[in-house]
């Protein structure tokens, strides 16, 4: 027994190169496996060998699971077969998404993880019809938070197997990267990315771009110049300085073009102030900053994408804790447009600070605003994780927002912004408005963007609520246990889409 786990040993320790594969469900009476354009050029330079191992090694390949075959070709060592599903799969208004899309980025993230697990430092990857979902389902599968445990992952590198489609490829590298970068910054404890770590990490990561790319730290003293009450009344509890975070991407060919504002709420650690959070769960708000984490991993993905397009990106950061300075339940305060808020509950942070966000964000005459923020756990309770709620005064950038979803199979759905709730935030015994609905509990998630629409003039908006969306489980099977980064890859299809259009 020992001198065959030595051998085994010695033969996975050469096992340094993998290959994944592609192969479709039977369909109807089919007979004959149904492999990819890839996996039938790769089974006919052995003779067929890989179809008859397929089929003499268990049941059918089903959508989302993989096999693994040792020593069939001189060149990989290790081969991974994964399911894609049905080959006739397209776009599905039932799922709001494109399950061809989703089907590749889950069986390549498979093949990915299991060549891993066996240390493998080298996957070429089939592009199984799409060379771009592939690229995703490998980047995005691959990705484990270990910087701060001494044992890590294996460190695969993936590249794409006999296709000319590089251009996709890469793309699809770029979306995924992207939203591994806003699941960095989510997954990072509190005590490791303060305001400050946040915006200097952000600047680390645009230098190459120092061309396109102007950064902004705005301070303490820029905030309070600006009259920013509303997200000053948030931070003043932390010994943390708040940072306003300004991202400037220059892409369009027009410099005057009107550029598309992103605006991100970016608390970095929510204990919910004087309105405590109960402890249990309590350390996933380090990640209550995913809105500003997607929308700065947007800028960063548009512009190594080179895109056509002007953005500028608003985090304004800071975190939300008690202390004998913090915001006390009843304090009223004045946002940048000079409206009174009643703060009834300190624990409904993340609406304050992009209020004042949205109101400078006015300011560089957008074409379009939109805010991402994890703000209410009323939306979780709608819609859970399976998509991201979207409130908006306008049913064309609902329209666009929608097809860059259905692509990146980020689900976002669209929620109502009946004057009903309106009437909740308005009713406030002491301002103009109150931070809370006075009335009743019940659409929280709605109330919430009632509140923002009081900040907001421009004809087209959008406040996309993520917080059901904010970690995974296993909800999507191409992301591991953690931070999601979602909708990042939606913004940077979302803003390719307006490039395009000009």
């Amino acid at each position: 027994i020992g001198l065959i786990s030595d051998l085994l040993n010695m033969y996975f320790g050469f096992c340094l190169k993998g290959l994944v594969l592609g192969v479709f469900e039977k369909e109807g009476d089919e007979s004959s496996l149904h492999l990819t354009e890839a996996a039938t050029r790769f089974d006919q330079s052995l003779s067929g060998k890989l179809s008859e191992l397929l089929k003499i090694s268990g049941p059918a390949l089903k959508k989302g699971k993989s096999r693994v075959f040792y020593g069939i070709h001189k060149d990989f060592p290790c081969v991974a077969a994964v399911g894609l599903g049905k080959s006739n799969a397209s776009v599905c208004g039932a799922e709001n998404c494109d399950t061809s899309k989703e089907n590749i980025r889950e069986a390549v993230s498979a093949g990915c993880r299991l060549l891993q697990d066996l240390e493998v430092k080298h996957v070429e990857v089939d592009a199984c019809g799409d060379a771009q979902s592939a690229a995703e389902g490998a980047i995005l599968g691959l990705f484990q938070y270990d910087q701060l445990k001494a044992k890590k992952k294996n460190k695969v590198i993936t590249q794409l197997y006999e296709s000319t489609d590089i251009p996709r490829w890469e793309k699809g590298v770029l979306y995924a990267e992207g939203q591994n970068l806003a699941r960095l910054l989510m997954e990072a404890p509190a005590n490791h990315l303060t305001p400050t770590i946040f915006a200097n990490t952000i600047e680390e990561k645009v230098a190459s771009h120092g061309e396109t790319v102007t950064v902004k730290k705005r301070s303490l003293a820029w905030i309070e110049e600006q009259k920013m009450g509303a997200f000053l009344s948030v931070s003043r509890g932390s010994e943390e300085p708040p940072v306003f975070l300004e991202l400037h991407y220059r892409g369009a060919p027009d410099s005057s073009q009107a550029p598309l504002v992103l605006v991100g709420k970016g608390i970095t650690f929510d204990s919910g102030g004087i309105s405590l959070k109960p402890s249990p769960s309590m350390d996933a708000m380090r990640a209550d900053m995913g809105g500003a984490a997607t929308v700065c991993a947007s800028v960063v993905t548009a512009a190594a994408l080179k895109l056509p397009i002007n953005i500028i990106g608003l985090a304004p950061l800071c975190e939300n804790m008690p202390s004998g300075k913090a915001t006390k339940p009843g304090d009223v305060v004045t946002a940048k447009n000079g409206k009174t808020i009643q703060v009834d509950n300190t624990d409904a942070e993340g609406r304050l600070i992009l209020a004042d966000a949205l109101c400078y964000g006015h300011t560089f005459n957008p074409r379009a605003i939109v805010d991402v923020a994890t703000l209410t756990g009323a939306v979780d309770v709608a819609l859970g994780s399976a998509a991201c709620g979207v409130f908006t005064n306008s049913d064309w950038l609902w329209e666009q927002l929608h097809k860059a979803g259905i692509v990146t199979g980020d689900r976002v759905w669209r929620m109502p912004l009946f004057q009903h709730y309106t009437r909740q935030v308005t009713d406030s015994q002491l301002a103009d408005l109150n931070n809370i609905g006075k009335y009743s509990r019940s659409g929280g998630a709605c109330t919430a963007a009632a509140f923002l629409r009081e900040f907001v003039t421009a004809p087209h908006w959008a406040h996309l609520d993520i917080a059901g969306v904010m970690s995974n489980k296993d909800e999507v099977p191409y992301l591991r246990k953690g931070m999601s980064g979602r909708p990042t890859r939606t913004l940077v299809e979302f803003a390719a889409g307006l490039a395009h259009k000009d």
